[in-house]
């Protein structure tokens, strides 16, 4: 698509054929500086982009391996050299590390890879699943965010001492030594105003707003309400509804 007018700020994010939540780029797309393109496989990735963003992912060895079918490896080293950022995001967090290793065959196939090698950590996935909405803070400037993790496997090594975020009160996710590259397993990140418009200042001073995601989308779900109410009759469905839940069996066929 076309750049959005007035944007300041581009973020890339390849579309992973395995991609998993995406909405993490919802208040991105919403800030009115920030130019949001989802790159298409077949589409190398854009070389005026500010932040390459790796997004989560369902199988991360596979699209890692797709990733690098689509020549995006070599695409990420060249906006490097430009002096580009890079963010990854659970499964694109250890895609950004040095090995994944699968050997239970979490995810597909027990398996082993070289990751991107752009962060000095490595991941096993393995153990049990973490599930759990958390809080914390910019360790930089104090601002505080919120967001869940969703993810299996552990990952570490020397760049975890230069942690991206903190999180209940503990040290969260990665930077390498050039500052330019970061990566942490937590998904909705975004949707914390304050830090959002923090992180987008320090890639282009200027590009945060006073966008106030959660406030944009109830008043969303509310004009969408009113529309359903509208035009539909409402009532007549809760009907509908009901009588079905009341019958005491629903027959596959013939119905």
């Amino acid at each position: 698509p076309a750049r959005k007018a007035g944007a300041t700020l581009r973020i890339a994010v390849p579309r992973l054929p395995r991609i998993a939540n995406f909405d993490d780029l919802d208040p991105l797309d919403a800030e009115p500086a920030v130019d949001l393109a989802i790159v298409p496989p077949g589409t190398a990735l854009p070389d005026d982009a500010d932040l390459v963003l790796l997004p989560g992912s369902k199988a991360t060895l596979a699209d890692l391996a797709a990733f690098r079918r689509e020549g995006w490896d070599i695409d990420l080293r060249a906006h490097l050299r430009r002096g580009g950022h890079v963010l990854g995001l659970c499964g694109g967090y250890q895609m950004l590390g040095r090995t994944i290793a699968d050997p239970g065959g979490v995810e597909g196939p027990p398996g082993r890879a070289d990751g991107l090698g752009l962060l000095d950590v490595e991941t096993v996935i393995a153990g049990d699943k973490t599930l759990a909405e958390v809080t914390g803070r910019d360790p930089a400037s104090g601002t505080p965010l919120h967001g869940y993790e969703m993810h299996m496997g552990r990952t570490a090594g020397p760049d975890t001492a230069r942690p991206f975020i903190e999180v209940a009160g503990r040290p969260h996710g990665a930077v390498s030594a050039c500052g330019r590259v970061m990566g942490a397993y937590l998904h909705g990140l975004f949707a914390a105003d304050a830090w959002r418009r923090a992180f987008l200042e320090r890639l282009r001073p200027g590009a945060g707003s006073g966008l106030a995601h959660d406030a944009l989308v109830e008043s969303t779900l509310d004009r969408l309400a009113e529309h359903l109410e509208r035009h539909l009759d409402l009532d007549r469905l809760l009907a509908v509804a009901r009588s079905w839940r009341a019958r005491p069996a629903l027959r596959l066929a013939g119905d």
